[in-house]
């Protein structure tokens, strides 16, 4: 099928990519002229394991960007991929959205025949029915139902591992009001069904595909401060958290995905759709007691990390490194990183800090430009007085000697990667 992708950020770029790398033809429309050329010449503007592949193998071929809106007119379906970050009382911005659903409206204005507009971005419950429909009738003088079709189709796709998640998912949820609706979405989705019927195919109502995304990452944020605050009663007892976590997991009803304590979650998702259904909640009337429990478990963790550093360390004037700068493993992306918490608490307190990273220090720089940044781990220990492991990755866990360059070998593991070791004041923060 013809399919146009509006937005050019993590999600909308891997989307892209993969519906090509499944034998559609793609087109991204963004308005950043330098992403557009960047599709086009086959470089992908983010990091992704994978993506980069999918993108120079498509390029120019079954993937190609526009900032020109009138390259829908040509395709079937259009899925709206645009950010929709968070106002200060949690709530989602629609801003992006309904920019993009008028100049979509209007150019579907000039459109004979039908057209399907699949909302893709994570938004509330009402939002694709309520908001975004009305917006394209609005500018296009044509009905939901009749001159176009509308859907929600979630995305569940983790940083690190995007491509994975789309090309290989655990389930694809499609949205509708028509039946035309449903047969164009599965006639899209199709390549990635085995005869066998996996991955399962959701077909449901739209409010009901906004809802699934929300809950689905509602369960699991809320799931992984449940693990920390076990696992910080356990660390009050001496108790080792990790056997009772593994041992727990060891139940069907449980399962041990997202049991990993530490210093809990970030990312772009997390954060910003809990904070989004607990505001559409109250919205409603309702206080959503367990969820926000969970995220004031999440947003304790760096602090309960800096205590344990600072009954080891006077932070005034001491160096501290700090391993890890990206939210989680896997990824560049530093939004809501545990590490800008760190950061900015050890300014605070007079530290002077360095940071490590092996892909994130680029995007850090913008938010931290005065810190200085090392080429390496053992860089980065050298001479600290202090170090704080704030991201997993899989260099860390191998490090070793480089402690023994440290003017005074304190590490504070909020990952539990580092193997302890005579000769390193060592503590897990759980």
């Amino acid at each position: 099928m013809k399919l146009s992708i509006i937005g050019s950020g993590y999600v909308g770029t891997t989307v892209a990519a993969c519906f090509a790398e499944l034998g559609h033809h793609v087109v991204n429309v963004d308005i950043d002229d330098d992403i557009v050329r960047a599709l086009n010449e086959g470089r992908c503007p983010i990091h992704e394991p994978g993506l980069a592949e999918l993108v120079e193998r498509h390029a120019g071929d079954r993937l190609r960007a526009t900032t020109d809106y009138d390259e829908v007119l040509d395709t079937d379906a259009t899925f709206l991929a645009l950010p929709t970050p968070s106002n200060d009382d949690g709530s989602i911005d629609l801003g992006a959205m309904k920019a993009a659903a008028t100049s979509l409206g209007e150019t579907l204005a000039r459109k004979d025949g039908p057209h399907l507009v699949v909302t893709k971005s994570t938004v509330v419950p009402t939002t694709t029915v309520d908001v975004i429909g009305p917006r394209i009738e609005e500018a296009s003088g044509k009905r939901v139902g009749e001159g176009f079709d509308i859907a929600m189709n979630p995305e569940f796709l983790r940083e690190g591992t995007a491509v994975d998640d789309f090309l290989d998912p655990d389930k694809v949820v499609l949205g509708a009001q028509t039946e035309r609706a449903y047969e164009q979405l599965d006639e899209i989705f199709a390549p990635l069904v085995d005869r066998a019927g996996n991955p399962p195919v959701v077909e449901t109502g739209i409010s009901e595909a906004e809802m699934i995304k929300y809950a689905n990452n509602a369960f699991l944020a809320s799931k992984i401060s449940l693990a920390n605050d076990l696992a910080n009663i356990c660390k009050e007892f001496g108790v080792d958290s990790a056997e009772v976590l593994e041992t727990i997991g060891l139940d069907a009803r449980i399962g041990s995905a997202f049991l990993g304590a530490g210093l809990g979650w970030g990312g772009s998702c997390f954060p910003k759709d809990t904070a989004a259904i607990i505001a559409a909640a109250r919205g409603r009337g309702y206080e959503p007691r367990l969820l926000q429990a969970a995220v004031d478990v999440n947003d304790g963790q760096p602090e309960r990390m800096l205590d344990l550093l600072r009954e080891r360390v006077d932070l005034d004037g001491q160096r501290v490194a700090v391993l890890g700068l990206a939210f989680k493993p896997g990824t560049d992306d530093i939004r809501k990183s545990r590490a800008t918490l760190l950061i900015g608490s050890l300014l605070d307190a007079g530290a002077d800090v360095v940071g490590y990273d092996p892909v994130a220090t680029e995007n850090m720089r913008e938010q931290f430009p005065d810190i200085e940044y090392a080429d390496s781990a053992a860089d980065a220990l050298a001479g600290a007085d202090a170090a704080l492991v704030a991201t997993d990755w899989d260099e860390f866990a191998a490090l070793d000697d480089e402690f023994d360059a440290m003017r005074s070998p304190v590490v504070i593991d909020g990952r539990r990667i580092v193997t302890r070791r005579d000769g390193i004041d060592y503590e897990s923060l759980v």
